[in-house]
C-alpha cells in the first residue's frame, strides 16, 4: 500500500509542480558524473580498441551508483521517521518523469504556431529537438513536435513508472541515469562508437518491456479518445520496426496510427540530410492541432499506465498477504 501511495504521490507532484527551475534537477549531477567518468576512462584507455570494454564501466558505475545511492539514502531516512522517506522518495520518483515539462514543451510550441509566431515556434522546438529548425514551416514544426511527445512518452514517463512501481525510487532513479548515459554517450558516431556501445545497449534492454505495454496502452487510449484505435494497432504492427530505435517506433507509429498522419522523413542536423522511415498514412496534411492531440494521448496514456501499476502492485500485496 505504501508503495502505491508514493507513487500515486510521485505523479501528481510531477504533474502539478514539474521540474522547477530553482531546484537542481538529479539529472544535472549525473551529467556532470558523466563528463568526469568519460574523462577519466579516456586518460586511462588512450586506445581506441581499449575503450569498448571501458565503455561497460559507464553503466555499472552510473546506474549501479545511482540506486544504491538513492537505496542508502532512504534506508537513513526510515531511521528517522518512515514518512519521511515516503516523502522524499515520492519527491525522487517525481523527478523521473517529465509529465508536466513534456506538455508545456508541446503545448508551447503549439500555442506559438497558432498566434503565427513561427519564428518564435522554430526556436522552442529546438529546444527539444537535435535537428535543424532554422527554415522549418509550420508543418514540419508541428511535425518535430509530435515525434518528441511521442517519442518520450516512454523513456520520459511510462518507463520511470514502470521502474518505481517494481523498485520505488532506487529503481526508478537507475533507469533515469540509463537514459541519460544514452542521451548522453549512446551514439553511433566515430566518438562514441566504442565507448557508447554498452550504455546504448543498456538503455534499448531497459525501455524494451515498456515500449510494449505503451503501445498496447496506446491503442487502449486512442478507444477512449475516439480516435482510430484500429488504424493505431495496424500502424504500430507494420510500422514500429522501421524506427532507428529498438522502441521509440512503438509509441510514435501508434500516435499517427491514432491521428492519421504520417511522421519521419527527412530531417537535417547541422546542414547533413538525415532520411528516417515514414510510419503512418498521410490521410491528411499534419497541423498544428495535431500536437494538442498527442499531449491528450500522452496524458491519458501515462494515466491508464498509472493506475495499471497501481493495480499490480496492490495486486502483488494481495498474493503476499493471503
Amino acid at each position: 500500500m505504501a508503495r502505491a501511495l508514493v507513487l500515486l504521490a510521485a505523479y501528481i507532484i510531477d504533474r502539478i509542480v514539474g521540474d522547477p527551475r530553482w531546484l537542481t534537477h538529479p539529472v544535472v549531477y549525473m551529467g556532470r558524473v558523466i563528463v568526469w567518468l568519460e574523462n577519466y576512462i579516456r586518460r586511462l584507455f588512450p586506445r581506441e580498441e581499449q575503450l569498448k570494454q571501458a565503455g561497460v564501466l559507464f553503466p555499472v558505475v552510473l546506474v549501479g551508483g545511482s540506486f544504491l545511492l538513492i537505496w542508502m539514502l532512504l534506508e537513513l531516512l526510515r531511521l528517522v521517521h518512515p514518512w519521511l522517506a515516503w516523502a522524499v522518495e515520492a519527491w525522487l520518483i517525481s523527478t523521473t518523469i517529465a509529465t508536466k515539462g513534456l506538455a508545456e514543451a508541446g503545448m508551447g510550441i503549439y500555442r506559438l504556431l497558432k498566434e503565427d509566431k513561427i519564428k518564435e515556434a522554430r526556436k522552442a522546438l529546438a529546444m527539444v529537438v537535435g535537428r535543424d529548425t532554422h527554415s522549418l514551416n509550420e508543418r514540419e514544426i508541428s511535425r518535430g513536435a509530435v515525434e518528441t511527445v511521442a517519442e518520450n512518452i516512454v523513456d520520459a514517463i511510462l518507463s520511470p513508472l514502470f521502474y518505481a512501481a517494481i523498485g520505488g525510487a532506487p529503481l526508478a532513479m537507475a533507469y533515469r541515469a540509463a537514459n541519460t548515459l544514452d542521451s548522453m554517450v549512446g551514439y553511433k558516431n566515430e566518438k562514441y562508437y566504442n565507448l557508447g556501445w554498452a550504455s546504448a545497449r543498456f538503455d534499448d534492454i531497459a525501455n524494451y518491456i515498456p515500449a510494449r505495454l505503451a503501445a498496447l496502452t496506446l491503442i487502449l487510449v486512442s478507444w477512449v479518445l475516439r480516435l482510430n484505435w484500429r488504424k493505431c494497432a495496424v500502424v504500430i504492427l507494420r510500422d514500429a520496426r522501421l524506427h532507428p530505435s529498438l522502441n521509440s517506433g512503438f509509441t510514435e507509429a501508434g500516435v499517427a496510427g491514432a491521428l492519421g498522419i504520417q511522421l519521419g522523413g527527412t530531417n537535417y542536423y547541422q546542414s547533413v540530410p538525415s532520411h528516417r522511415a515514414k510510419m503512418g498514412d498521410p490521410e491528411r496534411p499534419i497541423a498544428p492541432e495535431d500536437i494538442k492531440e498527442t499531449v491528450a494521448i500522452m496524458h491519458w496514456t501515462a494515466f491508464f499506465f498509472l493506475l495499471a501499476c497501481l493495480g499490480s502492485i496492490l495486486f502483488v500485496a494481495l498474493l503476499y498477504s493471503i
